[in-house]
């Protein structure tokens, strides 16, 4: 009878740190326009949700106009919820970081300003420590020929975009900015990133 209530006892401890473990977490990433960010980041295996939004400003609740002008110190950013279980946070930052060009200062492609930055907001300690040491390694490699610029901040409040911002390519495919600049990126993660995807 003692051994079977320890059995219990350890099987329950055991079930807890499951259930620890196993806990959704957030992460947030800024590589320029947000509708390709979250077209991207939909697509993995073990990622749950993404939103699109605004973060790292100093103006509440900014609309997407304000964002635009440069003066409101917000990134375009993605919130994207994940199970750990299913997908690591640094395998993330490898997609985040091989799916646009980090080493450009508040620019992507035709896209430029502030709001365009390349930029990680960390939610824990842990998260910061892994993307300090992965931009680290970038640059000791001279992975991109040129110097990361990535910034790494402390997760800041999130302000969701506005609803014809969220699932922006799903909905919108078609589009000239759909095929032209989202297509291209997500046919280089179906290649790069194959094992990732969602089946």
């Amino acid at each position: 009878m003692k051994y079977l209530s320890i059995m219990i006892i350890v099987l329950l401890s055991l079930n807890r740190a499951e259930a620890q473990s196993g806990k959704l977490q957030k992460a947030t990433f800024g590589m320029g326009c947000f509708w390709c960010s979250e077209a991207l980041f939909q697509r993995l295996n073990g990622v749950v949700s993404v939103r699109s939004g605004y973060e790292g400003g100093q103006v509440p609740n900014p609309s997407y106009e304000d964002v635009c002008s440069g003066t409101t110190g917000h990134a375009e950013v993605i919130e994207l919820t994940y199970d750990p279980l299913k997908i690591k946070y640094d395998e993330l930052l490898e997609v985040f970081w091989k799916s646009h060009d980090p080493t450009t200062l508040n620019r992507q492609g035709a896209d430029i300003g502030t709001q365009y930055r390349s930029v990680v907001f960390y939610h824990n300690d842990e998260q910061k420590q892994t993307a300090e040491k992965y931009k680290k390694e970038l640059n000791a490699s001279n992975a991109y020929g040129k110097p990361v610029v990535t910034a790494i901040e402390k997760a800041a409040p999130f302000y969701k975009a506005e609803n014809y911002h969220q699932d922006y390519f799903n909905k919108n495919g078609n589009q000239p900015y759909c095929r032209m600049v989202i297509l291209p990126k997500l046919e280089k993660l179906e290649k790069v990133f194959k094992a990732k995807l969602k089946h």
